[in-house]
């Protein structure tokens, strides 16, 4: 994404709250996420279609963001997205952790658990 609107906080909020939706209408089990300024990263396992459920994600926050930041008919999410299979519960946990502590890495918080659109301030599953 070429501007940085995921590093307001009423946008990135937004996509926190649909993360959990989906979540909570079943179509994932959401395991880890961040909302970074200029990217997004989600770990969750699909109950159904990996393709619907990513395309549920990416329609629902596009739209909720647009409308935050006065914008209609532009694209929001670039068309391009990296999924992996992961194989087992050691390669879960790492790649888990990896997401989480991305805000760390990044200079932004001391600890994972400081970042306000983390899953390592909040209880997913």
């Amino acid at each position: 994404m070429g501007r940085w609107f995921l590093r307001l906080p009423e946008v990135a909020q937004s996509v926190v709250d649909k993360l959990e939706r989906g979540r909570e209408t079943g179509l994932y089990d959401l395991r880890a996420f961040v909302v970074m300024a200029n990217h997004v990263h989600v770990l969750f396992r699909p109950r159904e279609n990996a393709s619907a459920a990513l395309q549920w994600l990416k329609g629902t926050t596009a739209r909720e963001a647009n409308k935050v930041l006065a914008r209609a008919g532009q694209p929001f999410w670039q068309r391009e997205s990296y999924d992996h299979w992961v194989r087992d519960e050691r390669q879960l946990a790492r790649i888990a952790g990896y997401i989480e502590n991305n805000p760390v890495r990044a200079g932004l918080v001391a600890e994972a658990s400081q970042y306000p659109w983390s899953s390592a301030t909040k209880t997913v599953n």
